[in-house]
């Protein structure tokens, strides 16, 4: 063997946050059936293993977003019962499962509290530090604070993943990108609300992470126009509420009111629908659970992929979505409410089935025949457009209608009067998890769910009412516009005809929406000018069946995978939901066997050599 210099298989994953762990966790489960013993030192006296370089400036586990140093003031959007970062024997998987506790096991806390984020990142922390600990003696895992600017590398040999300040690249057999979420560079719109910001002396916030926003130029009781009303506005409006020292008092009646610091600006607040996210459920599911996946499952998945000419949302997946959801929504309610229903479920459930999908004539009869109560029906199109119809003199006569929607949001998904909302949520998740493996679907569909699925903590919107009564807050209803001219920022809407509002400073309160082409991340925007084939919609494309990064003729990069939002197999969150078969784990799971079982082969290979 003399001459011979043994170079260390190596791996980087450019991300350590949840993904980049969870990917982590997944090589620390799979390693000992796929790569353990499989090299050797020049010298045959041990299992060679290989290197890990994880790359991100921020801490590994949390990340970026789920950083330990945040305000303590912000909080998950989910139960603490709700969160792991651990398998179990619903993922559809090839690796072994390896249990772990969720957020609310391991901080000892009550499953239903909804935890801050500091107390989600020293989880994350430990998630990582514990996957660490599993890994097999010979694979090495460094983490180097700093940003990766750009991959390189010939596609049959060895990357180089360049890394901002460093004058020399990490050497990779192979590169992940688990990215997570992402920075945007401003669309046409925005560069010209920037630009007339910066002509008159206004204040305009772009779409951003709001913990990492500046928002100290949005003065004490000045209007500010807020577009956006889903969990970036929530966050906006802790911070520039509690976060200015402000504070709750609940009175006798159990009705909060909100002291005011005199620090807060005026958030006027409107959106295309108008309306906060839907509140978190605030019941426990009891007795059987709908049978999920029953019209929107792996089968039909499976015929819309083998389409000749693709498929379109709307018109061919969104049908077998609406049925499937309203499967869910009438099953529960048969169930649990019978009383509520004119018509055997059996009968019932015979005649839904026979209806075709898009059938909405057919669907609405037997409904109709069904369920006499028009409040008990599931009607998609009213739930996403909650305000239509609505109309307003003054914006002053909106307040108190939508305190009424709100107060009525509240009420009724805190009763399990009306559990078919639950049994909504679940077949949301279940289609979820059918529709990651089409791929990119376009924007739609993922607005629909998380304003039904992942709207704000009950609290929270106890919260907004209060802030409401008190006068921080005022509503500006439904098909929000925004335009800039005299010198100011102007917002109308649908539900106020005629009517405006006008104000120096303007925050859109949503996360940025990066494409390969606008996102600020160098290193992937010089991987889609390269070559690296992108959706419609600006998401990278990959292998759905192991991540691996696909080029412009569909040919996937035999070194090269991406995990996350930025790509057409994202997931729906950053989290899993226990017992959930959480998608994301089993993409983590196909990746990582796929990067073991070429790495094993590399370092058998080197071994013959």
């Amino acid at each position: 063997m003399s001459g011979v210099r043994w170079v260390r298989p190596s791996l980087v994953i450019v991300g350590a946050g949840p993904r980049g762990t969870g990917l982590l966790e997944r090589i620390a489960a799979n390693a000992p059936e796929l790569y353990a013993g499989s090299g050797s030192d020049p010298s045959g006296s041990a299992a060679s293993g290989f290197d890990v370089h994880l790359v991100d400036p921020y801490p590994p586990g949390g990340g970026r977003i789920w950083r330990e140093e945040q305000p303590p003031l912000l909080w998950m959007n989910s139960q603490a019962q709700d969160v792991t970062m651990f398998t179990d024997d619903t993922v559809d998987m090839a690796g072994p499962v390896r249990e772990g506790p969720t957020l609310h096991e391991w901080a000892e806390l009550d499953g239903r509290v909804f935890a801050d984020r500091q107390r989600q990142g020293a989880y994350m922390r430990w998630v990582y530090e514990r996957t660490v600990a599993a890994l097999p003696p010979g694979i090495r895992v460094r983490h180097h604070a700093r940003r990766a600017v750009r991959v390189g590398g010939p596609r049959e040999g060895r990357q180089q993943v360049w890394l901002e300040g460093r004058p020399r690249p990490l050497l990779a057999d192979l590169v992940v990108l688990a990215l997570g979420h992402l920075d945007a560079e401003l669309d046409k719109e925005q560069q010209g609300l920037a630009a007339y910001a910066r002509a008159h002396d206004l204040v305009h916030l772009p779409p951003d992470f709001t913990a990492d926003s500046d928002l100290s130029p949005l003065e004490p009781g000045e209007p500010v126009l807020v577009r956006g009303f889903g969990l970036a506005f929530v966050d906006l409006m802790v911070l520039l509420t509690e976060g200015r020292g402000g504070r709750y008092e609940t009175d006798a009646d159990g009705e909060l009111t909100y002291r005011a610091s005199g620090r807060e600006p005026v958030l006027h607040v409107g959106s295309r629908r108008g309306v906060p996210y839907h509140s978190k459920i605030g019941y426990d599911w009891t007795g059987e659970r709908p049978p999920l996946p029953r019209f929107f499952g792996p089968d039909e998945v499976d015929g819309l992929l083998a389409r000749p000419g693709g498929f379109d949302f709307r018109r061919d997946v969104w049908p077998l979505v609406e049925k499937e959801l309203g499967f869910a929504h009438y099953h529960r309610l048969f169930a649990a409410h019978p009383d509520r229903t004119a018509m055997a479920w059996t009968d019932f459930e015979e005649r839904y089935e026979k209806c075709a999908a898009g059938d909405s004539a057919g669907m609405r009869a037997l409904v109709a025949s069904a369920v006499p109560d028009p409040a008990d029906r599931l009607d998609s199109a009213a739930l996403d457009h909650p305000l239509d119809g609505v109309r307003h003199t003054s914006y002053t006569a909106l307040q108190d209608g939508l305190r009424a929607y709100v107060e009525g949001d509240l009420s009724r998904r805190h009763d399990p009067a009306h559990s078919p909302d639950l049994a909504v949520f679940l077949g949301l998740l279940s289609v979820y998890g059918q529709l990651v493996r089409l791929g990119d679907i376009g924007p739609w569909w993922h607005g629909f769910f998380s304003y039904l699925a992942s709207g704000p903590p009950g609290p929270r919107l106890r919260q907004m009412l209060a802030l409401s009564r008190a006068g921080v807050l005022r509503f500006l209803g439904a098909g929000m516009t925004v335009s800039a001219a005299d010198g100011v920022f102007r917002a109308t809407s649908t539900t106020v005809p005629g009517e405006y509002v006008e104000a120096r400073a303007l925050v859109e309160a949503r996360l940025p929406h990066p494409t390969v082409e606008r996102t600020r991340d160098t290193l992937l925007r010089e991987l889609y000018a390269e070559g690296a084939a992108a959706t419609p919609e600006g998401l990278l494309a990959v292998d759905p069946s192991d991540g691996r990064v696909l080029d412009r003729s569909g040919a996937p990069h035999p070194r090269r995978f991406a995990l996350g939002p930025h790509t057409d197999a994202r997931g729906s969150g950053a989290f899993t939901r226990p017992r959930t078969g959480g998608p994301a784990f089993r993409q983590n799971d196909a990746t990582a066997r796929a990067a073991l079982a070429f790495l094993r082969d590399l370092s058998c290979r080197a071994t013959a050599a």
